[in-house]
């Protein structure tokens, strides 16, 4: 892992190109993202997968991928069934607590059966933002709720269940996306609430759930602790308030570079987020020009950032021994129409 270098990147198609191998070789990133673009079917998958790998000469290099449910699910029938958003999950809570954290627990461990007879092992779940009314919908229905209490219950058996299946999870979007007027793929939002509104509301499921291996942070600015910068690419919104006072010491990724959220150019991006705390900076969308940018600025992982990415790893040594039909059929006691 020494040689591996600080970012995380997609690719443009479904099979590496011959720049793209003898790029990801040279430059050696710590791990890869798959989207829709990337996906077709079984053995393609498997077959991306394996090259990536391959490349980097890590045969145990994560994968990525975004498999929330809802409106954003990478793989979709036949691949995976349709699974609900969060927002369904948060409103079977509202009904009966242990329902929707049991519902929660066992489509997260779907989750995992599903990615990993593909080889994928890191899911950018569970999304821990808690919306306001009038925010942007970018996040929307992707929340387990508007209140804090089942997005931390519903969101800590998510990750659970992942685990439990070998998946790495991801929280997101630190230290909270959930008062964006604005969305981040387009344009940078400003927050303008209290330091102390957003301890209470924003700051709570991440704090709760902070011993999780792996966050990615939200390209929002926290007019109240940073003014000037996201918090992507703020050193005080990271140390002060993700390591600090929520208390992560877990391995931070960057949310994509290659939304419009963040300014400037890449190689300026990859430099900015790396100063300002991150561990790794992600770039997902396979424009080669854009990642030659971003790995002209990153650097080998080393300190700090090795501890953290060594200790994420661990969280998928292991997973239990659970049957799939049967997880699958009491899931469909809860939502009989995932198909």
């Amino acid at each position: 892992m020494t040689e591996s270098k600080s970012m995380i990147l997609g690719c443009a198609g479904k099979s590496l190109t011959r720049e793209e191998i003898k790029f990801y070789r040279n430059e050696c990133p710590w791990a890869f993202i798959l989207f829709a673009r990337n996906i077709s079917e079984t053995e393609q998958i498997r077959d991306l997968v394996a090259e990536m790998r391959d490349c980097i000469g890590r045969p145990d290099a994560l994968v990525f991928v975004d498999q929330e449910g809802g409106r954003v699910q990478r793989l979709r029938p036949p691949l995976a069934p349709n699974y609900p958003a969060g927002g369904a999950l948060g409103a079977l809570w509202r009904d009966d607590h242990d329902a929707g954290v049991r519902a929660a627990w066992l489509m997260a461990r779907l989750h995992a059966f599903d990615l990993l007879r593909y080889g994928i092992t890191a899911d950018c779940l569970p999304v821990l933002d808690v919306p306001i009314e009038g925010a942007s919908d970018v996040i929307g229905a992707r929340a387990y709720g508007k209140d804090p209490r089942p997005v931390i219950e519903l969101g800590r058996a998510a990750a659970e269940g992942l685990m439990s299946g070998g998946v790495l999870p991801v929280m997101k979007h630190i230290p909270g996306h959930g008062r964006a007027f604005a969305d981040t793929h387009f344009e940078l939002p400003t927050v303008d609430a209290s330091l102390s509104d957003l301890q209470r509301h924003d700051f709570a499921p991440f704090r709760e759930l902070s011993h999780l291996p792996m966050a990615m942070t939200a390209h929002v600015v926290y007019s109240a602790i940073d003014p000037k910068n996201p918090a992507t690419t703020s050193g005080k919104v990271i140390d002060e308030v993700i390591r600090r006072e929520i208390g992560f010491d877990g391995l931070l990724m960057s949310d994509d570079t290659s939304m419009k959220a963040l300014s400037g150019d890449f190689p300026t991006k990859a430099a900015a987020i790396l100063a300002a705390g991150c561990d790794l900076v992600l770039h997902c969308n396979g424009v080669f020009e854009e990642m030659a940018g971003i790995a002209s600025r990153t650097k080998g992982l080393e300190g700090k950032s090795l501890e953290r990415a060594k200790r994420a790893m661990t969280y998928i040594q292991k997973h239990d021994a659970a049957e799939e039909t049967e997880i699958r059929a009491e899931f469909a006691t809860y939502f009989d129409a995932v198909a």
